[in-house]
């Protein structure tokens, strides 16, 4: 009689903190022994000496999301789930976006049913509060978060999706109150609307000029701002998708006095810079568009070091998926549309590992344990996933991924599996991948091949994270 479902052998296991070999025993999709030389497999995995991973977790990632303004995400949770399996993410935590005049209750049960029977790996939710009426901030919320929506993401910008400061105010105290995480979209929408009017009038409206209407002192100011609301209320805050150097000295100025202030980046940030965003005839400069925008090789070093430091706790991919071409993408209102007419988001759902394995563990930027932590680990204890979720320990789920590593291919997005008609990645060198992607003991994922199947996902209600948890304090103040 076989002691396991699965003994996947031969195993260079790496967690956040530790580096080790052994075979892996899975019985009914949970890891329940690590040792050496296990037996009684029903099947087996032989691993060959390959890094073995904790499964990736994007934290920040847009499947299905209902927009405003006619464009349409090309990737549902069928095809957004199905490429981050190919790429090495074993879980998934999209947004269900409350609409101004929704009910947040609303919001989620629309989501889920976008989400019912599509998934192919694990997935969890966050929450859009842009409406936070009375009735959204003492019943709505606090019941919700009981209920496993322990994160919500606030925006700065945007006029649709913005909050004015006494809201963010209002919303933080409730997150503080009840043991939930508060994410940030941190740019000014004053700055950045006074700016792009001032553009439009010189009639420059190029996609280029996109990184000119947002530039790094309209996060540094919002992502100071932000710091500021959370000192108040005494809450820790996450910054989400910081992009350059202004904004990472405020959450370091944070972090340096004793603040709980999170930063989270994202690959867009290390192998994208405005001159992706083309010239003034440039159209393919719309495939680059997202917010904040890629800045300038410095900047990326700049990220780089961050990464490197710990100023950074999370990276995920911001997959926020619009074709180029067709009327409900990138070119909804026309073949060469404004740079404010564009809809904000690039892909990256399936990519995002690849890259940062190959370009920072390969390349000794980051070492392999930061590279567990900052894709993996740290996101399951951030959002209240851990330690089911995001590391190799008896009783976690088998969410684990070999790394074929020291092949050398390019990013070609015939080669990927998402819904999207392309990715701002292409001709990028890497050279580490995922062999093997399992989900809760399930290959999904093996030799080139996707092996999985909608409705094999669960939805994750999240516990609240202690990251949320203010900083005790030893003396009165």
């Amino acid at each position: 009689m076989a002691n396991f479902d699965c003994i996947i052998r031969n195993a260079r296991c790496a967690t956040a903190s530790d580096v080790f070999e052994a075979d892996i025993g899975i019985v009914d999709g949970i890891i329940t022994a690590l040792g050496k030389k296990l037996s009684g497999g029903e099947k087996e995995i032989d691993a060959g000496g390959r890094w073995v991973l904790p499964g990736g977790i994007d934290g920040h990632c847009h499947f299905d999301q209902p927009t405003e303004d006619g464009t349409v995400m090309a990737d549902d949770f069928l095809s957004g789930t199905r490429s981050a399996a190919c790429g090495g993410t074993t879980t998934v935590i999209p947004f269900a976006l409350q609409r101004k005049g929704q009910s947040l209750r609303e919001a989620v049960e629309d989501y889920h049913r976008r989400a019912e029977g599509k998934a192919t790996i694990d997935y969890a939710f966050h929450l859009i509060v842009t409406d936070p009426t009375p009735h959204v901030l003492d019943e709505e919320l606090p019941a919700l978060i009981a209920e496993g929506y322990t994160s919500f993401k606030i925006y700065m910008t945007y006029d649709e999706l913005k909050l004015a400061d006494r809201q963010i105010i209002d919303v933080l105290a409730v997150a503080r109150e009840e043991g939930a995480l508060v994410m940030v979209h941190a740019e000014n929408a004053d700055c950045i609307s006074w700016l792009t009017e001032r553009l439009l009038r010189a009639g420059k409206t190029a996609p280029r000029y996109h990184a000119e209407s947002r530039p790094m002192l309209a996060e540094r100011e919002a992502t100071h701002r932000a710091i500021t609301f959370a000192e108040l209320v005494d809450v820790p805050i996450l910054i989400v998708h910081v992009s350059g150097r202004e904004a990472i000295e405020q959450i370091r100025w944070a972090q340096g006095n004793g603040l709980r202030i999170y930063g989270e980046t994202c690959p867009q940030y290390l192998f994208l810079t405005a001159e992706d965003l083309g010239g003034e005839d440039d159209v393919e400069g719309v495939k680059c568009i997202c917010s904040p925008p890629p800045r300038d090789k410095a900047n990326q070093k700049v990220v780089w070091d961050a990464l490197e430091s710990g100023a950074f706790h999370v990276f995920s991919s911001d997959h926020a998926p619009f074709r180029f071409s067709g009327h409900d993408g990138k070119l909804a209102t026309g073949s060469a549309p404004s740079f404010d007419k564009v809809a904000n988001g690039i892909p990256g759902v399936e990519t995002r590992l690849g890259l940062l394995f190959s370009h920072g563990v390969e390349k000794g930027r980051i070492d392999i344990n930061q590279f567990v932590a900052l894709t993996s680990t740290n996101v399951a204890k951030m959002y209240g996933l851990y330690p089911r979720k995001g590391t190799i320990a008896i009783g976690a789920d088998a969410d684990l991924v070999i790394w074929e590593t020291g092949g050398q291919k390019v990013i070609n997005n015939n080669d990927l599996h998402h819904n999207v008609d392309y990715t701002p990645y292409e001709g990028i060198e890497i050279n580490a991948w995922p062999l093997i992607t399992m989900s809760r003991g399930r290959v999904v994922w093996r030799d080139g091949q996707y092996l999985g199947q909608p409705d094999l996902g669960e939805f994750l209600p999240c516990a609240r994270p202690a990251m949320a948890t203010p900083k005790p304090f030893w003396e009165e103040r």
